[in-house]
């Protein structure tokens, strides 16, 4: 659980986020009557404290506006919104925060669950820090026995509620993920190694979606035409950074994408059912149409 002190940097972050501009007098007045608060006020003193904090942690400025009545406000939320880790961390953070407050309410408050492998990401970031191989040992779903690996650590990445550690395998000679819940063991070594100059995670995956990246497929042009409320679905849950709305009507909307087809592209598609349908390219309607045949053939 994280600290009361903790608790109180995320609770001020998101009171402004909500209320917007806000004096000192209405901060301290929604402090006494929240849980943390305790029935008494917030004090200046401990204001400009958790103020100076909160900059240090999130990078998050809180500025006073004093032609406005001397209020408060978030100077940029996008600060927050553009990075992704400082985002992520903040909102779970905050969930922590508000199940902490709401204990009473935990058992109408459902999360999804994460399965194991998560004790090894301290030892991961630990490692990517130093610039240390670690060694581990893993077994593939599709693998009977466990094979023993050492593993340059570029990054971390959470999809579909699994946690994927990309990196150089030297038994593999290339750059591979790893799913975390399916390591069985693992060690930091003494022995470090260069992060490839010029490297960007983010870029590595930006043609993909998922976590499998075929660096031999290029990114090619993606058309799907959606039916129904998955036009609203698509337009506040983009299904990639790419994605560009190029045709709305009553009946259907049609999405651009640019990316790499892959299983895990395919396997999305897949999921969102007859409320989808592929335009371009053939390539890839050939493919949904085999999948969608041999799903059909399962319920003959």
């Amino acid at each position: 659980m994280i600290s009361t002190t903790f608790n109180r940097y995320i609770w001020l972050v998101n009171t402004l986020i909500q209320s917007g501009r806000l004096t000192f007098e209405e901060i301290s007045r929604k402090w006494e009557y929240s849980s943390l608060g305790e029935g008494k006020p917030l004090s200046l003193r401990t204001f400009h404290a958790h103020r100076k904090a909160v900059e240090e942690l999130f990078q998050i400025d809180i500025l006073c506006d004093a032609s406005d009545g001397y209020k408060y406000y978030i100077e940029d939320l996008s600060v927050l919104r553009e990075n992704k880790t400082r985002q992520w961390l903040f909102n779970s953070f905050s969930t922590v925060n508000l199940i902490a407050e709401g204990r009473q309410m935990q058992d109408r408050i459902l999360l999804e669950d994460i399965p194991k492998g998560t004790e090894y990401l301290q030892t991961f970031i630990e490692a990517m820090k130093q610039n240390r191989i670690v060694t581990i040992t893993y077994r593939p779903f599709y693998e009977a026995e466990s094979t023993f690996y050492h593993v340059s650590p570029y990054c971390l990445k959470v999809y579909r509620q699994r946690w994927y550690m990309l990196g150089y395998c030297e038994e593999l000679n290339g750059i591979r993920h790893f799913s975390l819940d399916r390591i069985q063991n693992m060690n930091t070594t003494e022995t470090g190694f260069d992060y490839p100059f010029g490297f960007s995670p983010e870029a590595y995956y930006k043609d993909s979606i998922g976590i499998w990246v075929n660096e031999k497929i290029k990114p090619e042009k993606v058309i799907i035409r959606t039916y129904g409320i998955q036009s609203q679905y698509l337009r506040t849950l983009p299904l990639h950074h790419s994605q560009k709305e190029i045709y709305t009507s009553e009946q259907y909307c049609d999405f651009e994408y640019k990316l790499c087809i892959t299983q895990n592209l395919i396997s999305e598609l897949l999921a969102k059912g007859n409320a989808v349908q592929v335009m371009e390219p053939e390539s890839l309607r050939i493919e949904m149409k085999k999948n969608l045949y041999n799903m059909f053939n399962y319920y003959k």
